[in-house]
C-alpha cells in the first residue's frame, strides 16, 4: 500500500490537506490523489472515506483532530475496521505504533522550530518507524533537504504552502508529497 501512495503521489504531489468540513467536495474533485483529513467527526468521516475510495483517492485521518474517538488503541481498531482509510495522521507515538500494528498506513507529524526537534524527529522515527513523516512548516527547503537525507522513510512537507513555487521548491529539496490547505494548488493548473 505504501507504494501505492509513493505513486499517486508522483502522479500529483499535492495532498488535499482537508481542514473544515464544506472543503471536502472541491478535495475530492480536485486533481490530488491523496487527502490528508483535518477534521470531521464520528458521523461523518466514514461517509467521507467511502466517498474518497469511490473517486480512486487514498484518504488518511489525522486522528488527533477527529472528534468523538478516544485517542488509543481501541479507537484506532474500531477505525481500521469500520472506517477503513489507508492510513493515519498523528503527532503520537502511540497511536502510530497501534496503527501499524492494524495494518493502516501512517505519517508521524511532526513540528520543526528549533534544531533540537530536528533531532528529536530523527530519533523519534527511529523508533516508531512511521511510513512517512510530514515536517510542519513546508516552507523550508534546508531543513527538508537534510531530514530527507537522513531519514529512510519519505518526507512530506506541510504548513504554510501556499504557492505552487513553494511546492516546487518542497520537491526540489527532496520532499515526496507537500500537503496543502490551499485548494487551488489541488488541480494541477497553472
Amino acid at each position: 500500500m505504501k507504494e501505492q501512495f509513493l505513486k499517486k503521489l508522483q502522479e500529483y504531489p499535492v495532498i488535499a490537506a482537508v481542514k473544515k468540513p464544506e472543503q471536502v467536495d472541491a478535495a475530492l474533485d480536485a486533481d490530488c490523489r491523496v487527502i490528508f483529513l483535518l477534521c470531521g467527526s464520528i458521523f461523518n468521516i466514514q461517509d467521507i472515506v467511502r466517498r474518497a475510495k469511490e473517486k480512486g483517492k487514498m484518504i488518511f485521518l489525522h486522528v488527533d483532530l477527529i472528534d468523538g474517538f478516544a485517542r488509543d488503541a481501541v479507537a484506532l481498531r474500531y477505525i481500521a475496521q469500520t472506517i477503513a482509510p489507508d492510513g493515519i495522521i498523528s503527532t503520537k507515538n502511540n497511536l502510530l505504533k497501534a496503527a501499524k500494528e492494524l495494518g493502516l498506513l501512517t505519517v508521524q507529524r511532526l513540528f520543526i522550530i528549533d534544531s533540537m526537534s530536528i533531532q528529536t524527529t530523527v530519533k523519534a522515527c527511529a523508533l516508531i518507524r512511521p511510513d512517512m513523516v510530514e515536517i510542519l512548516p513546508g516552507i523550508m527547503p534546508r531543513i527538508t533537504k537534510q531530514l530527507s537525507q537522513q531519514l529512510d522513510v519519505p518526507v512530506i512537507v506541510g504548513g504554510l504552502v501556499s504557492e505552487r513555487a513553494d511546492v516546487a521548491m518542497a520537491l526540489e529539496a527532496g520532499a515526496r508529497g507537500v500537503s496543502a490547505s490551499e485548494q487551488r494548488l489541488w488541480r494541477n493548473e497553472a
